[in-house]
């Protein structure tokens, strides 16, 4: 359980570093995702945690 907080806050901490550095940027990523097709967001993020899974069985494994 520790671990599952501990990259919480991390995730917290990366989130907001991006808003807290460059807001405007952030926003026009934003909008910019607005304008893809639910299909596109989706394999995207579905291709995001398979390699976050998958390196994080490496990291833990190896």
């Amino acid at each position: 359980m520790k671990d599952l907080f501990s990259a919480l806050c991390l995730v917290a901490v990366l989130e907001g570093l991006f808003l807290f550095a460059a807001p405007l940027a952030w926003k026009r990523m934003a909008e910019q995702l607005l304008m893809l097709r639910s299909a596109t967001l989706r394999t995207w993020g579905g291709a995001i945690l398979l390699a976050g899974l998958t390196t994080l069985w490496w990291l833990r494994h190896a």
